[in-house]
C-alpha cells in the first residue's frame, strides 16, 4: 500500500492535475480577495470596476467549480441531483463505449476493405524476399526451437513417444500391407525384373575366384573325409586339389549357363515356378487368417524383443540430441533450409500475382471469420470490464486523461465572468443606473 501510494504521489498526471487545480483554487481566493479589499476601499473610482470584475469572476469560478466537480463526484459531499455524473452513469458509459468500438473500429466491412488496400500478400511476400529478413525470421525461429526443447518435460515426451509408436505399430495390418506391397511388386512384370537383377547378382557372385576356391577347398575336404583310400590312389595318378578345381570351374560354369538361360528364356520353369508361388503368396497374405496371424505374431514378437523396446525408449534422446547439436550451430542446417524456403516463400509471392490473390483472399476470409467471431466477445469484454471496475478507479482514469483540460474551464470561467462583470458595470455607469 505505502508502495501504491508513494507512486500515485510521484505520478506526473496526478502532479500536474494537482497543479492546475491549486491554481484554479488560488485564482478564486484571488477574486474572492480582491471582492473583498475593493469593498473595504468603499467601492471609489477604479475599486468599483475591481470590485465588479471580482465579484462576476468569483460567481464565474465557483459556477464552473461546481460544474466541473459535479462530473465525477459530489459537490462537498452534498447529495445534490444530478452531480456525480460519471459514476452513477457508469454502465451506461460501458455500453456505449463497448457499441462504439464495435460500430467504428470491428465492423467487418471497414476492417476487410482496409486489408484489402493494405495488400498483406504483396508486403509479405517483399519482406521475406529480403535476405536479411528471412535470415532474421530463421534466427527467431532457431531461438524459439531451442527453447521449445529446453522447455520439453523429456520423460513425459520419452514416455508419449513410445506409447504412440509401439501402439501404432501394434495396431498396424503387417500381413495386408506386405500382401499391398508385393502386389504392386507384381504388377507390370516388376517382379520378374527383380528377380533378373537377383539372378544377375548370384552370376557375378558364382563368378568370383575367391568363391572357386572356398568351393574347391570344400570338395576336396569332403572327398577326403568320406574316401579317404580312394583319394590316396588318386593323388598318386593326379593331385586331388587339382580335380578340386577343375570341378568347382565346372559346376560354377554350369550354374552360370543354367543362369543365363533363365535370364533369356522368359518361359522359363524356374519363372513359372517363381511367378505361381509369389502370386499365392500374395493371395494368402491377403486371405488366409492362418498366414495373416503368423505374420501378426512374427511382428508382435518384435516389438516385444528387449532391443525394440530399448530402442524405442531411446528414441526420443537420438532426436533431442540431433536437433540440439543441429539448432546450436551457427550454420544450423535447418535453420538454413528454413531460411531458403521463406526466401523463396517471398519472391514467389513477389512474381506471381495469382499466388498473392490467393494467400490474400485466405486472409480476407479469415480476418471476416475472425472479426465476425471477435466481435461481440471484444464489445462485452469492454463492456464488462468497465462495468467491474469500482467508481473511483473509472473516475481516477477519467479525471486524469481529462482533468487537466476540465480545469482550464475554471480558469476561463474565471476570466470571462470577471469580464462579464465589467461590462455589465460599465453598462450600469452609462445608463446612470
Amino acid at each position: 500500500m505505502q508502495t501504491s501510494q508513494t507512486s500515485g504521489a510521484t505520478d506526473p498526471r496526478r502532479l500536474r492535475l494537482r497543479r492546475m487545480k491549486l491554481g484554479a483554487f488560488g485564482l478564486l481566493l484571488l477574486m474572492l480577495a480582491g471582492f473583498a479589499l475593493s469593498h473595504a476601499m468603499g467601492l471609489h473610482g477604479a475599486w468599483a470596476w475591481v470590485a465588479a470584475f471580482c465579484e462576476a469572476a468569483a460567481v464565474g469560478a465557483m459556477a464552473d467549480w461546481f460544474a466541473v466537480v459535479a462530473l465525477f463526484r459530489r459537490p462537498l459531499g452534498l447529495p445534490i441531483p444530478h452531480t456525480a455524473i460519471v459514476p452513477r452513469s457508469r454502465d451506461r458509459l460501458a455500453d456505449s463505449l463497448a457499441v462504439f468500438v464495435r460500430d467504428h473500429f470491428l465492423a467487418p466491412e471497414s476492417l476487410l476493405e482496409k486489408l484489402r488496400v493494405f495488400d498483406p500478400a504483396a508486403r509479405l511476400g517483399q519482406w521475406l524476399a529480403e535476405p536479411t529478413q528471412s535470415k532474421m525470421l530463421a534466427g527467431m525461429a532457431r531461438g524459439w526451437a531451442l527453447q521449445a526443447l529446453d522447455l520439453l518435460d523429456e520423460t513425459a515426451v520419452r514416455v508419449a513417444i513410445q506409447k504412440f509408436v509401439i501402439g501404432r505399430l501394434r495396431s498396424w495390418n503387417a500381413a495386408g500391407t506386405a500382401g499391398e506391397v508385393l502386389g504392386i511388386l507384381t504388377a507390370d512384370g516388376r517382379h520378374q525384373e527383380l528377380l533378373d537383377e537377383a539372378l544377375k547378382r548370384i552370376g557375378r557372385w558364382l563368378d568370383e575366384p575367391a568363391l572357386k576356391a572356398r568351393a574347391s577347398a570344400l570338395i576336396v575336404r569332403y572327398a577326403r573325409r568320406e574316401w579317404p583310400k580312394l583319394m590316396g590312389t588318386v593323388d598318386l595318378i593326379k593331385p586331388v586339389e587339382e580335380i578340386g578345381d577343375s570341378l568347382a570351374q565346372r559346376i560354377a560354369t554350369a550354374a552360370l549357363e543354367e543362369l543365363q538361360m533363365v535370364l533369356s528364356t522368359p518361359s522359363h520353369p524356374l519363372r513359372k515356378d517363381y511367378e505361381e508361388w509369389l502370386s499365392g503368396y500374395v493371395v494368402r497374405l491377403r486371405s488366409d487368417p492362418e498366414l495373416a496371424q503368423r505374420v501378426e505374431q512374427i511382428k508382435q514378437d518384435i516389438i516385444d524383443h528387449p532391443a525394440v523396446q530399448d530402442y524405442m525408449r531411446g528414441l526420443w534422446d537420438q532426436v533431442h540430441a540431433a536437433l540440439r547439436a543441429d539448432l546450436e550451430k551457427p550454420d544450423s542446417t535447418l535453420a538454413q533450409h528454413l531460411e531458403r524456403s521463406l526466401q523463396a516463400l517471398g519472391e514467389s509471392l513477389v512474381r506471381d500475382p495469382s499466388l498473392r490473390d490467393a494467400l490474400n483472399t485466405h486472409l480476407t476470409s479469415a480476418a471476416e471469420s475472425l472479426t465476425t467471431r471477435l466481435r461481440s466477445g471484444v464489445t462485452n469484454h469492454i463492456a464488462q470490464t468497465m462495468k467491474s471496475w469500482d467508481e473511483r478507479q473509472l473516475v481516477e482514469v477519467l479525471e486524469l486523461a481529462v482533468g487537466r483540460d476540465l480545469q482550464y474551464i475554471r480558469y476561463n470561467g474565471t476570466l470571462v465572468g470577471g469580464l462579464i462583470g465589467v461590462v455589465l458595470h460599465a453598462v450600469v455607469v452609462l445608463t446612470g443606473g
